[in-house]
């Protein structure tokens, strides 16, 4: 449950998603920021809300956990798009999704910008496939890859990229320059310059010009791996301009009015630190922020009550029981005020002690559901009208008094941490996404996180 104490003060611009999403002109949403602040979540939810509000949306994960594709209902994701079943078609728009296989990308790349024999020999290269499954960066290249060639197909309206995890929020603004300078760059250039010369006149070159070079690169590396990193300069050398001009062209793609991004944080110190760093770098790149996605946020239903009320309360309560305790016991006489009558009182109360009545047999001892008993109800039938003590009760209300206060404690803790990030960054839109009881696993778990990342500030849940 939330209520309007989860909501921006009137200083905080506002975060417009369904503008956002509804705005022809916006083409590829890119939702960045820490590990473990719902990155994931955030792009699916606007994914299916885009769907569902008429826009033709691709979502491209990159990831490895694979909840987008559980809570999507595909059984598994691939580097092709695959189309979400399930979501409202009625405005005419579709939902699919894909996530991104980094060595099939680079693959893709290679088999598009050289001839089969070539093709071939790159693939099969040991240092290639190194390269293409876990160097550093290529992970964050090959998403920018993947990006551009979606884009260029021009085939849907919206793109929605989830980006990386990673720990350091620069890696996916630097690695695809990381890698692509590596990949263009000086090392390559001398490792290639052997194989240009060729011939005779490339031995010569080799033994006067680079021997010792050669000589350092194989004790470094070992001579087997410099002799594949060589065969795969060789074999590449046509390609490697054109990882610098791809990776520039994505970058000024990112930078272009089309693009916004939106960075997902928790509402927790260093969630938000990192963000406010994101934030400063995102301006220094010129890149297009539309705001921040603040995720998880914690409500109320009684906000009006506060922490240190509710604890005076508990406190309170917990005094008056203490209290009833140490109260003198009720005197023998009182004790056995209410004890049956016994024998000498007559044949009524010899018919009542020995289970007999003038219409039937009565149960005193073991009575069951529906029976009579001189009492009346049976114990089964009574026990289940017996309301609780006034002790227990008193007891779980103050029991369920403090759990409010921690709740309100984790509301007061929440807002500082919000309210230094806005005072900071006056100037970006935010909107805040309640807590849900649950984990998102499917479509309407979704549709909920996307309800709540339109909510106006003045509604509430119910």
């Amino acid at each position: 449950m939330t209520s309007d104490n989860t909501t921006l003060d009137a200083s905080a611009p506002r975060l417009e998603v369904d503008s956002l999403l509804d705005d022809p002109h916006t083409r590829i949403v890119v939702c960045c920021g820490s590990g473990g602040v719902g990155k994931t979540t955030t792009a699916a939810a606007l994914g299916v809300r885009a769907a569902e509000r008429g826009r033709k949306v691709v979502v491209l994960t990159i990831d490895p956990a694979r909840r987008l594709a559980q809570s999507m209902g595909i059984s598994e994701l691939d580097n092709v798009p695959r189309q979400v079943k399930g979501v409202d078609e009625t405005s005419g728009g579709e939902l699919h999704a894909m996530m991104l296989d980094m060595k099939r990308t680079f693959d893709e790349i290679v088999e598009g910008h050289a001839d089969a024999d070539r093709a071939r020999a790159i693939l099969e290269n040991p240092f290639y496939q190194s390269l293409s499954a876990g160097f550093a960066g290529t992970q964050e290249y090959m998403a920018m890859e993947k990006l551009g060639q979606l884009r260029a197909n021009d085939e849907w309206d919206l793109i929605i990229v989830d980006t990386p995890p990673s720990r350091s929020a620069l890696d996916f603004l630097d690695a695809p320059k990381r890698l692509g300078s590596f990949l263009d760059g000086k090392f390559i250039r001398v490792l290639m310059a052997p194989a240009k010369v060729g011939g005779r006149a490339g031995m010569k070159f080799l033994n006067v010009g680079m021997s010792m070079m050669t000589g350092t690169l194989s004790k470094l590396m070992g001579g087997q791996l410099l002799r594949d990193v060589q065969t795969f300069v060789a074999a590449m050398d046509t390609m490697f301009g054109g990882f610098r001009t791809r990776a520039d062209a994505t970058y000024r793609l990112l930078q272009a009015p089309g693009t916004a991004f939106l960075v997902v944080a928790a509402p927790e110190r260093d969630a938000l630190r990192e963000a406010a760093y994101f934030v400063e770098r995102l301006a220094a790149e010129q890149m297009p922020l539309a705001g921040l996605v603040l995720n998880r946020v914690h409500g109320s239903g009684a906000a009006q009550l506060s922490a240190e009320r509710a604890l005076a309360a508990a406190e309170a309560l917990t005094d008056r029981m203490a209290e009833d305790t140490h109260a003198d016991p009720p005197a023998d006489g009182d004790a056995e005020a209410g004890a049956a009558p016994d024998a000498a009182a007559g044949p009524a109360a010899d018919r009542t002690e020995n289970n007999l009545e003038a219409n039937g047999i009565v149960d005193l001892d073991g009575g069951k559901a529906g029976s009579r008993t001189a009492g009346g109800l049976s114990p089964a039938a009574a026990a289940e009208h017996v309301t609780p003590t006034s002790a227990s009760a008193a007891q779980l209300a103050a029991g369920l008094l403090r759990l409010h206060a921690e709740r309100m404690q984790v509301l007061a803790r929440e807002r500082r941490t919000r309210d230094r990030f806005t005072a900071l960054h006056p100037e970006v839109p935010v909107t805040e996404v309640a807590a849900l009881p649950g984990d998102v696993h499917d479509l309407a778990g979704l549709r909920a996180i996307g309800d709540r990342l339109a909510l106006n500030p003045t509604d509430t849940d119910d």
